[in-house]
């Protein structure tokens, strides 16, 4: 009869919850109220390294949390015995048997039973007494059947959980399509990928690197962690798990980075990382990389959902690209190969409003070819389009990375120098006028020269007018001067 009443319980147990937790500590509860035994702990299979884990963990005076029972590899000692054998394993005398590794002071006796589900050893249920002998035939006999309906509680949980896991991350995918296949901004798309990533995946960090020449740069993150490396930080090709990753075309999970060779610190925190190919129809893009703050922090039922993600991050990249490739062209001059007038409009105003909030320089040279119009008459318009390319590239070639320049109409150019005030502006024009003034320019039997003016931010306007204004008013002075020269504004222009 109280062999009915505990298959009963566990059944019961089974029933009532699907969370695993709960049917774990039903367990246990119906442990410590039928059977009156010292301590008992259940062990879990970790699916992927395949040791045996404390999950839970009973005991009638408590001496030790679960944290402090270390992990079992299967085979080694009692717990370790019973999961490689698929049977119960017991010892009335624990000091007379060499497989205990003991973790209890008080314990005398030890029953170690596996939790199968069909023939798959799910964990171990661990009973011990602080009796010599404390389990006889029909108690061993009862807490079999009695694992065999946990097991199935367990089971239960497993699938429930599992299914749950997938439905979220179906949601989270769903979410993650329709609020990045509308983005079409690059950076506002990668920002906006990294913070629903954290918001609907269990990582701790996310970064994503692209590929740039043959370098991945990061170009987004986002996450708990503190970040070693700056964003735009370069990875050199062939470094780091991120090309590698990308250069085989396979994800790799890294549950315990201090043993991978190739992996390098991005965050200090992190123990366990996944890094995913961003690949869109063969072609490579970069790398998603998520970290976690514990080792063994991703299960693989997680890896196949975030390289869904990763797809959906790839393609939405791709259409970034192919739209600031069709908005390039559209701010781009058609014989000079540089920026235009449309695109400087654009930039004048974002770069004004920068310098005004934090307190920086702006500066504005405004370049014209001298005579130009003479040039073109005497040697006709394709020898004239061939200089306005060339004084393009050697403008282009003598500028900072940052800085544009753009063709502003005809033969006049316009040159923005973000954080550069008049004296900088001025020795970059000079060196222009010059490097113009001493090139070939083939077909030309005579040298081409340009003048310019230059007007800084704050000092002559705070809007695009007064200060595009000032440095016409220079570029003028410097025409009516003789040409061939770089005057700057004055207060008096």
């Amino acid at each position: 009869m109280q062999r009915v009443a505990i298959l009963y319980d566990v059944s019961q147990a089974a029933l009532s919850t699907f969370d695993l937790d709960e049917v774990l500590g039903h367990i246990l509860q119906i442990i410590r109220d039928y059977f009156h035994i010292h301590r008992a702990l259940i062990m879990l299979v970790d699916r992927e390294t395949k040791e045996l884990y404390c999950h839970s963990l009973y005991e009638e005076t408590p001496t030790l949390t679960k944290a402090d029972i270390p992990r079992r590899q299967i085979g080694v000692g009692l717990i370790g015995d019973a999961a490689k054998l698929k049977r119960p394993v017991y010892v009335p005398d624990v000091t007379k048997d060499i497989r205990y590794i003991r973790r209890f002071a008080t314990t005398q006796s030890e029953l170690a039973i596996p939790l199968m589900v069909r023939d798959d050893v799910v964990g171990v249920l661990d009973l011990q007494s602080d009796t010599l002998g404390a389990f006889d035939n029909e108690t061993i006999d009862l807490l079999t059947l009695f694992s065999t309906q946990a097991s199935n509680a367990l089971e239960n949980a497993r699938l429930y959980s599992n299914e749950q896991r997938r439905s979220r991350q179906l949601e989270a995918l769903n979410l993650i399509a329709r609020q990045t296949t509308s983005v079409v901004e690059l950076q506002e798309l990668l920002d906006k990928f990294c913070s629903l990533i954290i918001e609907k995946f269990p990582v701790d960090q996310v970064s994503l690197l692209l590929l740039e020449g043959e370098d991945l740069v990061v170009r987004a993150h986002n996450g708990r962690f503190k970040m070693i490396v700056e964003m735009g930080h370069v990875v050199k090709a062939g470094k780091g798990l991120s090309h590698k990753v990308l250069s085989q075309g396979q994800t790799l999970v890294c549950n315990d980075v201090s043993k991978e060779r190739d992996y390098l610190q991005g965050y200090s925190e992190t123990r366990s990382e996944i890094c995913i190919p961003l690949i869109f129809f063969g072609e490579k893009l970069g790398t998603l990389i998520l970290d976690g703050a514990t080792v063994n922090a991703f299960q693989p039922d997680d890896v196949q959902a975030l390289e869904s993600a990763a797809d959906i991050c790839a393609a939405s990249i791709r259409n970034a690209y192919h739209f600031q490739a069709a908005q390039q062209l559209a701010y781009l001059d058609g014989l000079t190969g540089i920026f235009n007038r449309r695109f400087f409009e654009l930039r004048i105003l974002e770069e004004i409003e920068r310098a005004l909030r934090y307190n920086s320089s702006l500066s504005v040279i405004m370049v014209d070819i001298d005579h130009f119009k003479k040039l073109n008459d005497e040697f006709l318009h394709l020898l004239g389009d061939e200089v306005l390319r060339q004084v393009a590239q050697i403008l282009m070639q003598q500028l900072r990375k940052g800085d544009v320049v753009c063709r502003y109409g005809g033969e006049e150019f316009a040159i923005l120098l973000p954080q550069a005030n008049g004296q900088n502006a001025l020795d970059v024009a000079e060196k222009i006028r010059r490097t113009v003034e001493a090139f070939h320019f083939p077909g030309v039997p005579r040298p081409v020269t340009i003048s310019a003016g230059v007007a800084s931010c704050p000092q002559f306007g705070l809007t695009r007018d007064q200060l595009v204004s000032a440095a016409d008013s220079a570029l003028y002075a410097a025409k009516q001067g003789g040409r061939n020269r770089v005057k700057p504004a004055t207060l008096g222009n």
